[in-house]
């Protein structure tokens, strides 16, 4: 079972892991992550998240997809959020189910290291002072974490 969801909405991360095991006894273990908006010290007024609306959520669709192959899992929620964040908002959601926590950890790492390096997202500040932030770029460390997939 695999939801993935693009939305502008805040989401409840206990209701989101919690529909993984509703009525299931099989399930050995639910790994979670939740990406909140930083204030990045309080320079931050809002992040900005694009995407293009069918695309995006094919694509998280096709990683997901990538991630019950390559794992034994029994479940999967992808939500990213888009629009106007706030700092302390939350932004995005993996949650994975499986049998042990091991298969769990490593398909939401997968994940994880997906949304923040190649999915089609696109992050623009608002500065607290009024100005333009400009576009976030990618950090060089989330690129090394991600190789890693290409080599198992």
């Amino acid at each position: 079972m695999a939801t993935v969801r693009v939305q502008a909405e805040d989401f409840d991360p206990v209701a989101e892991a919690g529909a993984l095991t509703l009525g299931r006894t099989d399930v050995g273990a639910v790994v979670t992550f939740t990406g909140l908006c930083r204030d990045e010290g309080g320079l931050l007024d809002t992040l900005e998240l694009e995407h293009y609306p069918g695309m995006a959520e094919r694509e998280l669709e096709r990683i997901v997809a990538q991630a019950e192959e390559r794992w034994s899992v029994q479940g999967i929620v992808v939500i990213h959020r888009y629009g106007a964040i706030k700092p302390g908002e939350r932004i995005v959601m993996v949650a994975v189910s499986s049998l042990h926590r091991g298969e769990a950890f490593c398909a939401a790492e997968f994940l994880m290291d997906y949304l923040k390096t190649q999915a089609p997202f696109w992050k623009r500040q608002k500065l607290a002072d009024g100005t333009s932030g400009g576009w976030v770029e990618g950090k060089e460390a989330d690129d090394e974490a991600a190789e890693k997939w290409k080599r198992a």
